[in-house]
């Protein structure tokens, strides 16, 4: 088995829609390193679902991979964002995973949250921010699914800026000639 982290714009597509469909195709990638990783996708690999461009951004659950080599339909389609010209039903181009929804984390694991963890800098999320499907290793899948159980931290208070000191007025003392 293999571990995943698939990133997702909640406005587009988000977890909770996974949960309410169970299995959707991962279609509309249009990156030739995240079409390698899916092609390198077993039935069954382990995927943390991250929402991006949101604020935090960060893993909010699990899938898992449940069909490879799924054409991606989204080529076809004159209409789509992702319409492919050159794509012809005979000799598609872009082919993607089907995904089943898993669980949501009670907590989201922030990409910030991420990064201060010594156990996950290796993380590829954190080097390679903008590629949409990423492996990960096990002990990282296993640490951010462990975190997503766990409250975060409360942010520190911020230090209040000191006030800059009060300018003593000088008396100046008259002279009396």
């Amino acid at each position: 088995m293999k571990y995943w982290l698939m990133k997702t714009e909640p406005e587009t597509f988000s977890i909770a829609d996974l949960e309410r469909v169970k299995v959707e195709p991962w279609s509309g990638v249009r990156s030739n390193f995240a079409r390698f990783h899916m092609r390198a996708m077993s039935v069954g690999d382990s995927v943390l679902f991250y929402h991006s461009s949101v604020n935090p951004p960060g893993a909010v659950g699990l899938a898992k991979v449940v069909r490879t080599k799924v054409i991606d339909q989204t080529q076809f389609d004159p209409d789509s964002q992702y319409f492919e010209p050159k794509a012809t039903r005979e000799n598609p181009i872009w082919d993607c995973v089907d995904v089943e929804y898993v669980s949501t984390f009670p907590h989201l694991v922030s990409l910030e949250r991420m990064r201060s963890d010594p156990m996950l800098a290796d993380m590829p999320v954190l080097r390679i921010q903008r590629l949409s499907v990423q492996p990960c290793a096990e002990h990282e899948y296993l640490r951010v699914v462990e975190l997503g159980q766990i409250a975060p931290p409360a942010p520190a208070p911020k230090a209040k800026r000191a006030a800059p000191p009060k300018k003593k007025k000088l008396k100046l003392k008259s002279r009396k000639r």
